[in-house]
């Protein structure tokens, strides 16, 4: 039960041989090296599960989700024990290391028990419940003799003034520290660009779905912990679907509204928030996935967000399933090593030069860079898999598929944001720290970073989205249609490597727009959205879109820098789309997908209204909503019709005069 090595090695391919990590690289046991306080490492039994029977999926999703509230727990004690644990490594045996492998040891026989209920009890499952304590590193990997470098329990995570505590720890005390971040301009271009075949499929499909200025966060993860809240441990920024939490049922992400340009994209995309460790409390500074494990600070809203399609330089792509679930990344990657890793980070202007598992510091009229290529080879038959990973794969070197597996959109995701290199010698009190929610174990270290996605397109805009590929058009919800191009980014092995949309592969590239896409409120769901046509005139006027009604609102201000485009604005579109089809079931025949749940007593699409009011498990919005034009055009478009109305009568009455002369 527990087989299917061969499939796992070939799905991460790719990221296992990609060459630079950044100065960092990993030791022998194939853990990353990277400075940091003591933490646990525990090995991770979900990824070994590569089967497991639908009718086992919740009970196995629900244990596993304990497994990570038993590390969390432990590691929070291995805080509050900092010094002695530095002074005596065995002072853990007792009180924490001992008590965690009892629980897990319990714990993995449920998973055991609930899969042999259902078809065959895996083996060796029992060997996975023993944890190790690993001691703090130099950037070299070696033992830095201070297990508790600014390791003090966070009471609320946040602790003011303070903030970084010894070397730049974090104002949460797990982290990140100043070797955690590297200079992009020392770092040599190391992105690969896969030769193109003769029937590649060249085009580009891009969906505009905002920036997550309305604040919508929470800490739970669908995909990987279904049924669980605060199942990441960390808070993620969501964009698109604006019904995802723990509790999302199919049905639920299928009739959700979205914050997409197209109505037709009710797809989810998530990952990590991004946090300044400047001492600013948010209203997760004392709730589970924030504060209380380490995650402090202010919550930056992204300065720009591009979700681009692209093709294969091998062939034509397939349409992806609706409801395929890829996870990109891993976010244990700290102590599960980098064999699942996907983390891109870079500059704008030097995205040439990927980091894997550091942090850019980037130089003055730069922006930092997150970029996710998801993978890209689907099995043709499973929307999901027991450990999220087998039914997916990333491309070969030479772009193409394992085989088996079949071609189809790849996802590129660049996040960039106005952030400062921070100032490392003194810990980042001048300025201040930045790094990825995780974990509370994996010490915010950038290797962790991973990217979420659920398709759930209109099926005949997925449609439209492969014909624009395959034919080598660049289209998207404003930019419309430019038939023939071939100007699409390259797709490269899938790992993050390749140019991000818009940039070249050889030296620095030029910028990036600066300014964010502006981010659509829901649409009235009454309301009905012509669908997106093919067309090759001037950007106004190459799709059938109305063109979205501008609103006000007022921007957030964030060390000093105005974290909202210069009009300040959110569009909304002026239609919305038509009822969506209704959701496959994960459970249909030749699936072995994640079942549909649906939480207790049923959960309905929030509505456009309901969306105002923040639920308490979101932290407050980088940007508050103001009155929106169009609504104020409503009132002033009698005052206007009656006024010239008065002009048409004073100028008919002027030319009488003139006639009677």
């Amino acid at each position: 039960m527990l087989g299917g090595g061969g499939l796992v090695a070939a799905n991460v391919y790719a990221s296992a041989t990609e060459g630079t990590w950044g100065g960092g690289g990993t030791d022998a046991t194939g853990q990353v090296r990277s400075a940091g306080m003591a933490t646990i490492d525990c090995p991770d039994v979900g990824s070994r599960l590569t089967t497991v029977p639908d009718d086992a999926r919740e009970a196995v999703d629900r244990e596993l989700a304990q497994l990570d509230q038993q590390t969390a727990a432990a590691y929070q004690q291995l805080q509050a024990s900092a010094e002695s644990v530095r002074q005596d490594p065995t002072a853990a045996d007792e009180p924490i290391m001992n008590p965690l492998k009892e629980k897990r040891s319990a714990t993995i026989e449920r998973i055991a028990v609930a899969i042999d209920q259902a078809g065959d009890r895996p083996e060796g499952l029992e060997s996975l419940a023993a944890c190790t304590l690993r001691p703090a590193q130099d950037g070299a990997g070696g033992d830095t003799g201070n297990a508790g470098q600014g390791s003090a329990a966070p009471s609320d995570g946040a602790q003011q003034g303070s903030g970084q505590g010894q070397n730049g720890a974090g104002q949460g005390g797990n982290g990140p520290v100043a070797s955690d971040y590297a200079d992009i301009t020392s770092v040599q271009p190391n992105v690969p660009n896969p030769p193109q075949q003769d029937d590649a499929s060249r085009g580009t499909f891009t969906s505009e779905c905002g920036v997550n200025a309305g604040g919508l966060f929470n800490s739970d993860n669908v995909i990987v912990a279904p049924g669980v809240s605060n199942g990441a441990h960390h808070f993620h920024d969501y964009i698109g679907n604006q019904s995802n939490n723990a509790f999302a049922s199919d049905d639920v992400l299928a009739n959700a509204q979205t914050s997409c340009v197209d109505q037709g994209d009710k797809s989810t995309y998530y990952w990590p928030v991004l946090r300044l460790q400047n001492g600013k409390q948010e209203r997760d500074a004392g709730a589970p996935g924030g504060g209380t494990e380490g995650n402090a600070g202010q919550i930056v809203t992204a300065k720009q967000v591009t979700l681009t399609f692209v093709g294969s330089p091998r062939g034509k792509v397939t349409e992806m399933p609706r409801l395929l679930r890829i996870i990109t990344g891993d976010a244990k990657a700290f102590v599960n090593g980098p064999t699942n890793a996907n983390a891109s980070w870079s500059c704008t202007g030097f995205e040439d030069r990927q980091l894997k598992d550091k942090y850019p510091l980037c130089p003055s009229g730069s922006d930092v860079v997150r970029t996710f290529r998801f993978q890209s080879c689907w099995d043709g038959r499973n929307i999901d898999s027991a450990n999220h990973r087998t039914h997916v794969a990333f491309a070969g070197p030479d772009g193409a598929c394992p085989e088996g597996f079949r071609a189809i959109p790849q996802l590129v995701q660049r996040i960039v944001y106005d952030v400062a290199a921070p100032s490392l010698d003194d810990g980042g009190r001048t300025v201040p720290l930045f790094a990825v929610d995780s974990f509370p174990e994996q010490l915010h270290k950038p290797v962790t970073d991973h990217g979420d996605f659920i398709n759930v397109f209109d099926e005949d805009l997925m449609r439209e989205m492969v014909d624009c590929i395959n034919s080598g058009r660049t289209c998207g919800p404003r930019g419309g249609d430019d038939s023939g191009a071939t100007t699409a980014p390259s797709p490269s092995d899938g790992n993050g490597a390749s140019d991000a949309p818009g940039t070249g592969t050889g030296g620095a590239t030029a910028d990036p727009a600066t300014s964010a896409p502006a981010e659509p409120a829901p649409a009235s769901s009454e309301a009905t959205q012509e669908p997106r046509t093919d067309a090759t005139t001037s950007p106004a006027n190459t799709t059938k879109h109305d063109k979205p009604a501008k609103h006000d609102s007022q921007s957030s201000q964030q060390d000093g820098r105005t974290k909202q485009d210069s009009e300040g604005g959110q569009t909304a579109p002026a239609k919305a789309d038509k009822a969506s089809p209704a959701a496959p079931s994960h459970s249909g025949a030749g699936e072995v997908g994640q079942a549909t749940r649906t939480p207790a007593g049923g959960q309905a699409a929030k509505s456009p209204a309901a969306q105002e009011q923040p639920p308490a498990d979101r932290t407050e919005p980088q940007a508050v909503q103001g009155g929106g034009l169009a609504e104020t055009g409503a009132h002033l478009w009698p005052a206007a019709i009656g006024m010239l109305l008065a002009l048409s009568g004073l100028v008919m009455l002027l030319r009488a005069k003139r006639l009677r002369y």
